[in-house]
């Protein structure tokens, strides 16, 4: 492991205290970073909206994002129980949870995963969310790599509460909320870059966020301009 890269990774996690702080791209480094450094074989970030919703925040790539959003449509599966109960739930071959979750289980291994780590986004009794990791291989998760994970997403979750006011349901909310209105979008901004350019959906998300932090630009920001037509990223590369 990159000891070095770890360390940078504690940094930025915990650096949201700034003014152009966006949160998808905050998440999405979560689960890159969990993917490169400790070998999963994809990362996926479940957070409640104000409702207490679960809501795909975050992905490594398309293929997981899909199978996150299958798990909460069909309202089954580890990532779910995570949330619910607040504690890590640990799948070592998921071929022997197919009674606990049907659903799942048959599109989690027709999507190539094989075993799940959920672990929970808490601080103290407040959890806001998960941070799955799936594997392709079934057996024992890492024994250094599980609670390494856990670190970064307790450094994240703190990282969404912290606030200079009182007020840190409320501002955690609006920022879920607006997050949640980018990712709608995002993904069209992806959709139609795909179409352009004839790529597929994470080669269109790449070349988004590359682009967008480039030219110093929130993805957000940039998404909304490429889809209504004010911004179009002549200079981009795919």
């Amino acid at each position: 492991m990159d000891e070095r890269l770890l360390a940078k990774t504690f940094v930025e996690l915990a650096d949201s205290l700034v003014a152009d702080f966006d949160l998808i791209d905050f998440l999405r480094l979560l689960t890159d970073r969990c993917v490169g450094m400790l070998g999963a074989g994809a990362a996926g970030v479940l957070l409640a909206d104000h409702n207490g919703e679960l809501r795909v925040m975050a992905a490594s790539d398309e293929r997981v994002r899909l199978l996150e959003l299958f798990q909460l449509q069909n309202s089954e599966g580890p990532c779910m129980e995570c949330f619910q109960h607040g504690v890590p739930v640990t799948v070592p071959d998921l071929a022997a949870e197919a009674d606990r979750w049907p659903r799942f289980v048959a599109q989690a291994r027709l999507s190539g995963y094989s075993s799940v780590q959920a672990l929970p986004m808490r601080l103290r009794d407040e959890v806001v969310g998960a941070l799955n990791l799936f594997h392709a291989d079934a057996g024992s998760l890492d024994a250094v790599a599980v609670p390494i994970a856990q670190a970064l997403a307790d450094v994240a979750t703190i990282s969404l509460l912290q606030q200079r006011s009182t007020q840190r349901s409320s501002v955690l909310n609006e920022q879920l909320q607006t997050a949640l209105n980018s990712r709608v979008l995002i993904e069209q901004a992806k959709g139609k870059l795909a179409e352009r350019h004839d790529i597929d959906m994470e080669q269109a998300f790449t070349a988004l966020r590359g682009y967008a932090r480039s030219h110093s630009l929130r993805l957000s920001d940039l998404a909304r301009s490429f889809v209504n037509g004010t911004e179009p990223l002549a200079d981009l590369t795919v």
